[in-house]
Order: structure tokens, then sequence, then C-alpha cells
């Protein structure tokens, strides 16, 4: 996947970024669309079935609060680079909020995504898929 990020930045001739400099918001916005595919992968892969199902297992594994207890289980993996870029996210000022969430599990998923984004767009995507596998696993393991 790592050469996949290369080839889309080579195609639409994007210039390099340095992610760093992004705002943790912005991290965010991009880390929420690329954790969310990366679900949707593994639900549809594992199971070819109505698509109803698949939206609702996929809300139980997007939504704020499952994001804030995977939290729990990530932090003591994080580097000090993701630990730096969660904390960012998580206490960035965001003019929107959740409709089904704590604002304390709100701003945790916002951090999450944070560093989903911030992963993805610095093209370690095999980083980011170890810490989705290993947060999503107890998650998987209530079910």
């Amino acid at each position: 996947m790592e050469k996949s990020v290369e080839y889309l930045k080579q195609l639409f001739d994007l210039p390099e970024v340095k992610v760093k400099q992004y705002s943790p918001l912005t991290l965010a916005y991009i880390g929420d669309a690329a954790y969310e595919l990366v679900v949707r992968t593994v639900l549809v892969s594992r199971a070819n079935t109505q698509v109803n199902k698949l939206h609702h297992a996929a809300s139980n594994l997007v939504k704020a609060e499952t994001q804030s207890r995977m939290i729990d289980v990530l932090e003591p993996h994080f580097t000090p680079e993701e630990e730096h870029i969660y904390k960012r996210g998580r206490n960035a000022k965001s003019y929107t909020s959740a409709k089904n969430a704590s604002i304390t599990d709100y701003r945790r998923a916002t951090g999450f995504e944070a560093v989903m984004g911030y992963l993805y767009l610095k093209g370690e995507f095999t980083r980011m898929l170890d810490l989705i596998k290993l947060g999503i696993a107890p998650e998987e393991a209530q079910e």
C-alpha cells in the first residue's frame, strides 16, 4: 500500500507534504476516512452479506465510543511522535461535536483519527494497519 500512496501522489502530481505542519483536525479528517476504509475492507472481505448488516458492523467500529476504548489499548504502543499527534488531536478545539458520544470520547476519537491520518499521509500504512488490528482485537472479542 505504501507504493500505492506514492503512486497516488505521483499520478495527481501532489507536492510532498510536511505532515507535522497539518492541523490535527485536518489529520483527523483524512484519518477518519482511512480508518473507515480499512474497517469496511475487513468486513466486506470476511462476509458477502447484506449492506445494512455491513453498515451496522462498521458503525460499531468507527463510532467515537469504540475509538476511545481503542486508545486505552493503543496508547502504550504509540511512539513518542504518535503520542504527540494523538494529544494534539485530542486537545484540538473542534467546532462540531458528536451526536451520540460524550465530549471525552469524541476528543479521544479525534486524537485516534489524527494518528491514523498522520500515518496515512506519511505513507506508513503498515504501521497504521498494525495499530488498527491491535485496537479492534478487543472489540471483535466482545462480539
